[in-house]
């Protein structure tokens, strides 16, 4: 499984970890965790469709 994950996907999961710490731990405000929350479902959505074009049809950035 490691050997599928390249440095994008750690980019995407490191940013999210970021975002996720940013909102809760710096900047605890409902309205600011909340766009945290719709930007990390944006960064969600756009790696779980770049993992499966990658997966499915062997895409070699």
């Amino acid at each position: 499984m490691f050997d599928l994950l390249d440095r994008w996907d750690y980019a995407a999961g490191v940013s999210v970890v970021a975002l996720l710490a940013l909102a809760y731990l710096v900047v605890p405000s409902p309205v600011f965790q909340y766009a945290v929350w719709i930007a990390v479902f944006t960064i969600w959505m756009t790696w779980f469709v770049y993992f499966g074009t990658k997966y499915y049809y062997g895409l070699d950035m």
